[in-house]
């Protein structure tokens, strides 16, 4: 079951299912942030989105070959405490602070087609963004 933001996110109703890929990114061996990617079922199901390993090209590239081109991602980030469980992943001390990037992938038509979740580690943490305007 998809938690109530991914739902929202997703344009699904409360307590749907939806299929998650979960993963656990390493710099050196060690863990840095954990990515939950969320799809609708009915886009997801019976595709390398539902199976584990990694996807060729990625799963952006795949959405676009099912006919699901993301044109708009929406951001927010925000700061929390670790979980528990996050911090046992991320190896970092109970009560850790941790950036979370919630972003939405939408179709041109407005359509959400991934929901991504990721928490890293906040300390030592520096995000730069660089956003390049298409022409038209």
């Amino acid at each position: 079951m998809a938690p109530v933001e991914v739902a929202l996110g997703l344009a699904l109703p409360e307590g749907a299912r939806a299929v998650v890929r979960r993963r656990t990114m390493l710099l050196d061996g060690r863990p840095v942030e954990l990515t939950d990617s969320w799809y609708p079922p009915q886009i997801a199901a019976e595709t390398a989105l539902a199976a584990p390993g990694k996807i060729r090209g990625g799963a952006i590239t795949l959405l676009a070959t099912l006919g699901h081109r993301v044109h708009e991602a929406r951001e927010d980030i925000s700061v929390r405490v670790v979980s528990a469980e996050e911090a046992d992943l991320l190896e970092v001390t109970a009560g850790s602070s941790a950036i979370v990037l919630f972003r939405a992938c939408l179709t041109e038509a407005g359509m959400p087609v991934e929901v991504s979740v990721s928490v890293m580690p906040a300390e030592g943490r520096h995000l730069r963004y660089r956003l390049i305007a298409g022409g038209a």
